[in-house]
């Protein structure tokens, strides 16, 4: 069982690691210091949730569906495409909204919207989550349930690291010209994004 639960472990933040726009908003929202338990939480959670379905096989059964891909697709790159807009603005914006100080903050509902559409809506995630690891979970017989823990572990370890362990970034975003930089950078990674996705179509 640790061998399993090592590997999920290890894979699911191999998985994680790379810069998305699921994590970009964690970040964002650690500098600033809003609802930062409730996003890390949420993100989490979701991760565990997609990790438990795929281990269970649930994987086979969205390949079943053929109309899921493309409504699930276009709709995500719909919602990265309108939020790195935002973000593009916001890069380009006055200096009193670039300062976490001087931004208005969102409501908790708001911010779990965003988070749970940022990660839902992306289709990426169902490749990471419920496929990937869902077939290599299937090399660990009778250990599913290690692995699967192992790698929501992981997440649960990540997203709580980035979103807390941003406020020791906070002194460099205390710069205008970071917080540009920061915008300017989630808005590249979404609208990247959001293009993958209609072009991959």
């Amino acid at each position: 069982m640790l061998t399993a639960a090592t590997a999920g472990f290890f894979l699911g933040l191999s998985l994680l690691v790379a810069i998305g726009a699921q994590n970009a908003f964690v970040l964002r929202q650690g500098l600033r210091r809003s609802h930062v338990l409730a996003i890390c939480l949420a993100c989490a959670a979701s991760d565990a949730a997609l990790i438990a379905a795929g281990v269970a096989g649930l994987g086979k059964a969205i390949a079943a569906l053929p109309w899921l891909t493309p409504l699930m697709r276009y709709g995500g790159a719909a919602f990265l495409a309108f939020y790195g807009i935002r973000s593009l603005r916001a890069a380009l914006s006055s200096n009193a909204a670039l300062k976490p100080e001087g931004e208005a903050q969102e409501s908790l509902a708001a911010a779990l919207f965003t988070c749970l559409a940022l990660t839902w809506l992306n289709p990426h995630v169902y490749l990471d989550t419920v496929v990937l690891l869902g077939s290599i979970s299937t090399q660990y017989p009778g250990q599913g349930l290690a692995f699967g823990l192992g790698a929501t572990t992981a997440s649960f370890l990540f997203f709580f690291s980035l979103g807390y362990g941003a406020r020791y970034l906070r002194p460099l975003f205390a710069r205008p010209a970071a917080w540009r930089i920061l915008d300017g950078l989630i808005a590249l990674v979404m609208g990247s994004i959001a293009i993958s996705l209609v072009w991959t179509s």
